[in-house]
């Protein structure tokens, strides 16, 4: 594998790398810890729309995480950050949480229903019969379709809960409307994040626990690549895919002393 220059900056996933199910992972608050007092700049990413980054702020230092709003990026985001570039001042039906409305309010979007420019789906846990049914009829009216993140699945205490992938594949069989997924593994949202706090792909590395999202969306946006084996992806796994990560790690206390 060729050279590459060393690591100046830090984007990681937050889930399965940082907390597991609402328990930090041995060694993330180190983690945390050593990437603000080395003042690089540094991200923490979910694929979930749900919150805002304030609100996930108060979550992680609930945790003992305590990352600064600003270093929170969220698939909400950087789908705000997309429509803003792509069609600044537009309208669009929302379906989701307070971290997707939020974020389209802040760029001066206005949600309707009234012949809106997008349909815009996201996290929820109160997926409404009506407001899909809603949803497809504005597509077939000729709203563009938008996506947060691909994800089919989410965690819960319970088991698995459908995620946005999942609700938007109901409404592609209904439309026959394949939706521009923003989050990950769309390096997109990587290219955005490292916009965001001005780095540079060459000297930035992405951390994740899945080979499918994390890996893949930092490959391809050019980073190096840190894979931990505290979340979904197992080492049997990694074998599978057509690429590979940069690095296998065990966790993230694996990565502190590289910083």
């Amino acid at each position: 594998m060729a050279e590459r220059k060393p690591i100046e900056s830090w984007l990681t996933d937050m889930d399965g790398v940082l907390i597991h199910e609402g328990i930090p992972i041995p060694g993330a608050d180190e983690f945390v810890k050593r990437l603000r007092e080395s003042g690089k700049p540094f991200l923490v990413l979910t694929n979930n729309s749900i919150y805002t980054p304030r609100d996930l702020h108060a979550r992680l230092s609930r945790m003992g995480l305590h990352v600064p709003v600003e270093n929170i990026w969220t698939s909400a985001l950087a789908t705000a950050k997309f429509l803003d570039d792509q069609r600044p001042g537009g309208t669009a039906y929302v379906i989701g949480e307070a971290g997707l409305t939020t974020a389209l309010h802040d760029i001066g979007y206005i949600l309707s229903d009234a012949e809106p420019d997008y349909v815009v789906l996201g996290e929820t846990r109160t997926y409404s019969f009506e407001a899909l049914t809603k949803a497809i009829r504005l597509i077939d009216a000729g709203a563009r379709f938008i996506a947060t993140n691909p994800d089919e699945v989410g965690p819960s205490a319970e088991g698995s809960l459908p995620a946005t992938g999942s609700v938007a594949a109901l409404i592609t069989k209904a439309t026959g409307k394949e939706p521009y997924f923003v989050g990950k593994p769309n390096p997109l949202m990587m290219r955005a994040g490292l916009n965001a706090i001005g780095a540079h792909s060459e000297t930035s590395a992405m951390i994740g626990d899945r080979m499918d999202t994390d890996v893949l969306a930092g490959l391809e946006a050019g980073m190096e690549t840190f894979l931990v084996l505290t979340g979904l992806t197992q080492p049997a796994d990694v074998e599978r895919y057509p690429f590979r990560p940069s690095r296998v790690v065990d966790s993230i206390a694996d990565v502190v002393d590289l910083i």
